[in-house]
């Protein structure tokens, strides 16, 4: 890869995280779920909910890598042109990985009781982020 493709990609993540970077997430797909559990203290029915939409999220996400590494491989990235429309179709990707970790965070966040979510609006407000609303139940 040239130093040309290297830069275009550097300045596409760096545009996806601070375009994303206000958002309160608590990032259902990680794989350190127990920081969740111990941290907003869920109950068997929430774990259980947690480590079903972990699995829901990371199939949706690697599918959506499998896209970022095929145009990686076929676009072409020749001229400025290409790599303009390359960033942009890149960055629509990265813009559905994020906002799929948006959903999913946001159905398990509906599942906190009122303590646990004081506690996750707290947290987003020391962070000095954006939390995540609730969805009505």
């Amino acid at each position: 890869m040239n130093l040309k493709h290297l830069l275009s990609l550097l300045i596409i993540s760096l545009t996806c995280v601070v375009s994303t970077a206000q958002m309160c997430i608590i990032d259902v797909g990680n794989e350190n779920s127990e920081q969740l559990k111990q941290v907003f203290q869920l109950n068997e029915a929430q774990i259980i909910a947690l480590e079903e939409y972990k699995g829901q999220l990371n199939k949706e996400i690697s599918t959506l890598q499998e896209q970022v590494q095929e145009l990686i491989k076929s676009h072409p990235q020749s001229n400025p042109d290409e790599l303009m429309i390359f960033a942009k179709k890149h960055k629509d990707l990265e813009d559905q990985m994020f906002n799929l970790t948006v959903v999913y965070d946001q159905k398990l966040i509906s599942l906190f009781n009122d303590k646990q979510y004081e506690r996750y609006i707290l947290l987003c407000s020391k962070a000095n982020r954006t939390a995540i609303e609730r969805l009505q139940q």
